[in-house]
């Protein structure tokens, strides 16, 4: 039997196809609370491995560590096992330990989610129809895809809303690949859509039930009593609860209501090492009247997440390599990467491959008649040359519009937001792609550095220049431009970095302006909005003024300290 040689590509392959269709999986996510993060989650949860590991032990670690919410959790007990496999011939062993891990971990198992996946993959192999000689991962795929077609019909839940369970459908959107890569089938990967022709739209008339007040708990205590022992000691102290080990190292998932009530439970048991906690509120479906047009852009936009959800919007995301740790852009904590910066650790990005992001394109172009790209600025990534290679190859429908913006962060935003707002008053693709070309060379915007050593480090300036201009105490004031970042001036106090704000708003903008104005922090938020909001909105009263992190991807390079103004004048 040969040897898979590959195997840590094909777990690559697997999360970046999950990656892609994630925000179809937040949209259908119903249970066990419909809290629009089932995608969302899973990326968080199995992004370490976007970065293969020294030895599966680490990776595992990697993978508990970062595990998070009720998918997230049950996906990386099953895939822990799965990364030990190294050939085709070990699935035979490592699929049903992981399936038998991925049951352990959860409470109260339920017939309908991702256990029954992974159940369907597991009997697969153990029949005797799929033959690793034959090399035939059909035989593996297509008892999946017929699992999460059934899961309606297995959760009362699923069934009033009518869709799939997004969890199961996330692991075979991830397994598919995963399996196609090492079986070198890619080119069968069929469209999501085209896989599940129903269950991927919620009914219009379904609601959803209210979370009663419960926070969703991802917690590690330190304990060698084992897994089973800590479980046994959690009964009563919360719903969804989901617990993996890995040595004495014990990750504890739950919701609850009283959340002091669960952490002190789980402090008597071990030393606590790591909590988050996050209210658990039912999200609305994104908006069914955006209008003939979507529009899907670059996460570099400085647009959060919720606006996107809003609006209707797709964001495209690339990642953060903190440390030894991967987050997609949007799902990072802004705080702790400045936390990070300040305290010197190495913080790069990366792009999302041509696979990942051609994955994205057939996700928008088979969920939506008609998609508008606006591309970040080609000068600044490669997703402009990556969109236009895909449309040449795989759209032959021609579905998907790009637009190269030309800028990127909050100019970029506040383009992609007008866009938006207009697409849902219906206009045509034309109408709208007009719209979106005057919005972009309509934009403004300033972004006001507070040092150049981050710049200089990424190597975006010389390291000389960043040395006399940090010794000169000179901040640097830069505009996103077509050619690139454009330096507007130099600056020696905040104080002047907002007087220059000032002026070139003055210069743009007539006091009783309707104009859109995005106000972008990195770690300062607390000053931008005490001492740079009211001061907008004092003199532009009829503005729509918004308040936002800077794009991460920006603000990795760019540092701490930095904020910014775009701004898009009224009628445009």
């Amino acid at each position: 039997m040969r040897p898979v040689l590959r195997c840590d590509d094909a777990l690559l392959r697997g999360y970046e196809r999950l990656a892609a269709w994630a925000d179809l999986l937040d949209r259908i996510n119903v249970f066990p609370v419909a809290d629009a993060d089932t995608g969302t989650n899973l990326k968080i949860s199995l992004a370490p491995l976007r970065r293969p590991a020294a030895t599966p032990t680490i990776q595992r670690e990697n993978l508990l560590r970062a595990a998070t919410g009720n998918s997230g959790n049950i996906a990386c007990a099953f895939l822990g096992e799965l990364i030990e496999a190294r050939r085709l011939d070990d699935l035979s062993e490592r699929v049903p330990t992981g399936r038998d891990s991925a049951r352990r971990a959860v409470a109260d198992p339920q017939p309908g989610t991702m256990l029954t996946l992974f159940d369907a993959l597991a009997d697969a192999i153990a029949d005797g129809t799929w033959q690793v000689e034959r090399l035939d991962a059909a035989a593996l795929i297509n008892p999946m895809r017929t699992a999460v077609a059934a899961t309606p019909a297995m959760l009362p839940d699923l069934q009033r809303a009518g869709v799939v369970d997004a969890g199961a459908l996330g692991m075979f959107i991830f397994l598919e690949a995963y399996l196609a890569f090492l079986f070198e089938t890619n080119g069968d990967l069929r469209p999501v859509t085209e896989s599940f022709p129903t269950g991927l739209t919620i009914r219009a008339k379904w609601t959803a039930a209210d979370p009663a007040d419960e926070y969703c708990i991802n917690g590690v205590i330190r304990s060698d009593a084992g897994v089973d022992a800590v479980a046994g000691q959690l009964v009563g102290y919360g719903s969804s609860l989901i617990l993996t080990g890995q040595g004495e190292q014990i990750k504890v998932h739950a919701h609850t209501v009283d959340r002091d009530h669960l952490h002190r439970r789980l402090t008597a048991l071990g030393p606590v090492i790591q909590w988050s906690e996050d209210p658990i509120t039912v999200s609305a479906a994104a908006p069914d009247d955006a209008g003939s047009v979507h529009i899907m852009t670059d996460a570099a936009g400085s647009l959060t997440r919720e606006d996107a959800r809003q609006l209707g919007v797709t964001l495209l995301s690339s990642y953060l390599i903190v440390g030894d740790r991967v987050w997609p852009e949007t799902l990072h904590d802004p705080a702790e990467l400045y936390a990070a910066m300040a305290n010197g650790a190495r913080v790069t990005t990366a792009q999302a491959s041509d696979f990942e992001r051609g994955q994205s394109y057939l996700s928008a172009t088979r969920r939506f008649d008609k998609t508008l790209y606006l591309c970040v600025g080609s000068v600044y990534t490669g997703n402009y040359a990556s969109a236009t290679r895909w449309l040449a190859e795989a759209d032959s429908d021609r579905r998907m519009t790009v637009i190269d913006s030309g800028t990127a962060s909050g100019r970029l935003g506040i383009a992609a937001m007008a866009t938006a707002r207009f697409a849902r008053t219906g206009g045509s693709l034309t109408a709208v792609r007009d719209f979106a070309e005057k919005t972009l060379a309509a934009s403004r915007e300033l972004v006001f550095l507070d040092t150049l050593k981050y710049l200089a480090a990424g190597g975006r300036v010389s390291k000389t220049k960043g040395f006399f201009g940090d010794l000169l105490h000179l901040k640097p004031v830069i505009s996103p431009q077509p050619d690139g970042a454009a330096r507007v001036g130099m600056v020696r106090s905040q104080s002047e970095q907002v007087a220059l704000a000032f002026k070139h708003l003055d210069r743009d903008l007539p006091a009783d302006t309707a104009a859109l104005i995005l106000v972008e922090y990195t770690d300062n938020r607390p000053w931008v909005e005490a001492a740079v909001v009211p001061a907008i909105a004092s003199r532009y009263p009829s503005a729509d003024i918004l308040v936002r992190p800077i794009s991460l991807t920006s603000g990795a390079h760019m540092g701490p300290g930095t904020w910014g103004v775009a701004y898009l004048a009224d009628g445009n």
